[in-house]
């Protein structure tokens, strides 16, 4: 996360949203998607209604969930075909340079 602070980025990285220095909105933001993500059953009306009660529009919170759902079809599809995890996050976590692959047409 460039620019950010560095314990929001700490908090962010050991899950720890109760402690992440985010204001309320982002913070409830980030709640919904994890519940999204672990108890996805349980989100009803009143949830999405408690974003908008935030400010977030239903295209913001559209498109949190959908990012949500895509990273959670990648993640089974590469668990099903046993896709080798190339172990970005725990070279992040241990302070290492993460590559970033070239585009196409970069060196």
């Amino acid at each position: 996360m460039q620019g950010a602070d560095d314990r929001l980025v700490d908090a962010l990285r050991k899950g720890d949203l109760e402690h992440a220095p985010l204001p309320r909105p982002e913070r409830k933001l980030l709640e919904f998607v994890a519940q999204l993500t672990r108890t996805s059953y349980r989100i009803s009306p009143a949830d999405t209604a408690d974003l908008r009660a935030e400010g977030w529009r239903d295209p913001a919170i559209a498109e949190a969930v959908y990012v949500t759902a895509m990273f959670a079809w990648f993640n089974r599809v590469a668990d099903a075909f046993g896709l080798a995890d190339p172990g970005y996050l725990d070279r992040a976590r241990r302070g290492e340079d993460v590559p970033i692959p070239a585009q196409k047409g970069q060196p």
